[in-house]
């Protein structure tokens, strides 16, 4: 089931010997399956002790990692102990956390490790890994982690991977710092094409896909300063649409609730020829209105909108669409509740993690799977101006600008929330014959 290791993916392992050991860089380069190969190996002949598991949640360690873990190792070796925060691997027993905000440091005081496997170790708080790192006091102890890169400002990078006493780069060449400050850490850097079993046609979509600051990241490995303009892909000439095909489907409205700042809904769905569109828009703004309104205003208008808007494709100019979801901003509880007593179908709190929702806007657009409608204006007039904040850089965040993003977010909102049910229409590329 699982191919063997070779180039990077088995040099990385016969070098993970350092007190600290972390895989970064590309998405499906074979990082994580490289650091687990090297995980299951030290909880078989690792020293003695308690042993540790870490995931951005529980729930995320559980997919990215355990998940994989079981399928190589199959059932009799493998129990997951739900609820308990354990799981039993060969017979050894390991702690399982989730390392998601500040207090996740308290999670692991008093603890004694003899080892710890960290994925997604770029989303922890540095309390929490500072942390780990005292808790590792064993003899022979070691740690084992995996990332993606982030900003190059970002606390892991400065702190602990540019102190790296040994790097294997995204050339594959072996670097070695012998300075004051170096630490016991082997740091192993891959690229997409560090992978040498994924087909050539994935690849080259996966490049396609992903642009700019995301290009960057998740294909070449390259921790690099999110700045200017979150969506470079946007080219009006290219997304923006006067006439629109059937649609198949309406798979969803995202909302950006406001008060005094402006409230945005945007409807999505699927025409007949398989790709995505924003159909309409429906905006207030209360400082251009000089009127506020209340929740039960706003539920009215939603409902009127929908009402009216257009139905492209279809003869006598059909009226009226009814969404399969209506995806809200989750801070807005006051009025998911109003829409609810107003017995609005499908209403739910949107996914609201903003650089994975931009990532799957990114997507959309790159791909050139999404269009939108011209009359969306709100939309239109944001998103050449929708920027990284570059304070947060400085910091090490990536953050956008909290300013002219209400359609924008009701974007993410929608798009983010329904990826699953999107991605697989991505055009893709015909695959490549063997003889080629």
């Amino acid at each position: 089931m699982f191919a063997p290791l070779a180039g990077k993916q088995l040099r990385s392992t016969q070098l993970a010997t350092a007190r600290g050991n972390l895989w970064e860089g590309a998405v499906r380069s074979s990082k994580t399956i490289s650091s687990i190969m090297v995980w299951l190996r030290y909880i078989r002949t690792g020293p003695p002790g308690a042993l540790l598991m870490v995931g951005k949640t529980e729930r995320t360690l559980k997919r990215n990692i355990l998940d994989v873990i079981q399928s190589m190792v199959g059932n009799r070796r493998y129990t997951y102990k739900a609820g308990a925060g354990e799981v039993v691997i060969f017979g050894r027993t390991i702690y399982v956390a989730g390392a998601n905000d500040e207090r996740a440091a308290e999670k692991i005081k008093g603890l004694t490790l003899a080892g710890a496997y960290c994925d997604e170790v770029t989303t922890y708080p540095e309390t929490f890994f500072a942390m780990l790192g005292t808790r590792l006091s064993v003899q022979g102890a070691q740690w084992f982690g995996t990332t993606n890169p982030e900003g190059p400002n970002h606390w892991l990078k400065v702190n602990y991977l540019d102190r790296a006493r040994l790097h294997l780069d995204q050339d594959g060449t072996l670097r070695e710092s012998s300075g004051a400050d170096a630490l016991n850490l082997h740091r192993f850097s891959f690229t997409l094409d560090d992978n040498p079993y994924l087909p050539a046609d994935y690849v080259a979509d996966l490049k396609r896909e992903y642009t700019g600051l995301f290009y960057r990241r998740f294909v070449l490995g390259d921790w690099c300063l999110a700045h200017g303009s979150i969506y470079d892909m946007w080219d009006p000439a290219r997304h923006v649409v006067d006439v629109m095909p059937y649609m198949r489907r309406w798979v969803g409205v995202g909302i950006d609730y406001g008060t005094v700042n402006p409230f945005a809904a945007l409807l999505c769905g699927i025409g007949e020829d398989d790709r995505l569109y924003v159909v309409s828009e429906y905006r207030h703004d209360s400082a251009k209105a000089y009127r506020q309104l209340t929740d039960a205003q706003y539920s009215q208008g939603v409902r009127a909108w929908l009402a009216g808007v257009r139905r492209p494709g279809e003869h006598g100019a059909a009226r009226g669409v009814r969404p399969e979801w209506i995806f809200v901003d989750p801070s807005a509880a006051s009025f998911m509740n109003q829409l609810w007593a107003d017995q609005v179908p499908g209403v739910t709190p949107a996914i609201n993690d903003v650089l994975d929702g931009i990532r799957s806007v990114s997507v959309a657009l790159g791909s050139g799977l999404l269009s939108v409608h011209r009359s969306c204006h709100g939309l239109i007039e944001e998103m050449p101006g929708y920027e990284w904040d570059p304070k947060a850089a400085d910091r090490g965040e990536d953050k956008p600008v909290k300013a002219n993003d209400h359609s924008a977010d009701g974007l993410r909102y929608v798009l983010h929330s329904t990826a699953h049910e999107w991605r697989g229409l991505i055009p893709r590329t015909e695959a490549t014959s063997a003889a080629a």
